[in-house]
């Protein structure tokens, strides 16, 4: 069981990562370090972590849907070996 919690850690590590890098390239960073998130984004991803998953627009949830296939991905490799996807 260690090596699939290793395996989900890995996968929940790399889709943080994704965001980060995400969040970075689409901020400003100042000489000292501070890094300025555009205010339109502030705003955009407070509606989003506000609005619940059903009343999100269909662009946004197709978003979460991009992420919830790599779980997906994850257990038919893990538990269904031998299934198509």
């Amino acid at each position: 069981m260690k090596d699939i919690r290793e395996q989900l850690a890995e996968l929940a590590h790399e889709q943080w990562a994704g965001w980060m890098k995400y969040l970075f390239v689409n901020s400003t960073e100042g000489e000292d370090g501070q890094v300025i998130i555009p205010a339109s984004l502030v705003v955009r991803w407070k509606r989003q972590m506000n609005t619940p998953y059903l009343d999100l627009p269909e662009n946004e949830k197709e978003s979460d849907r991009v992420e919830a296939d790599k779980i997906l991905h994850f257990i038919r490799l893990n538990f269904y070996p031998n299934t198509r996807s």
